[in-house]
């Protein structure tokens, strides 16, 4: 059975740590209802976790703990590339 993309199935892939899957439901999602702006918000928010060298990232952190909290985002972009 094919999957309806829906805000609800695109919020399970997330609190599931599916970003990926997420990401494209919100992608479609996105291209249904382009001005949607939760739907651009979460668009944002899992492009800047699943790449998180993209140009549109944040720029680099200043703090101590923005520095870990970048670096462990980095880390867990790797370990999800080594995945696939």
């Amino acid at each position: 059975m094919d999957q309806i993309p829906t805000k609800t199935l695109a919020e399970i892939y997330f609190k599931q740590g599916d970003l990926r899957r997420a990401y494209e439901i919100y992608k479609i999602l996105s291209e249904k209802d382009p001005f949607d702006p939760e739907i651009q918000k979460k668009l944002n928010e899992l492009d800047q976790e699943l790449n998180p060298f993209h140009p549109s990232a944040q720029p680099l952190p200043r703090s101590r703990e923005e520095k870990i909290r970048f670096l462990k985002r980095w880390l867990a972009h790797i370990r999800e590339r080594k995945k696939g």
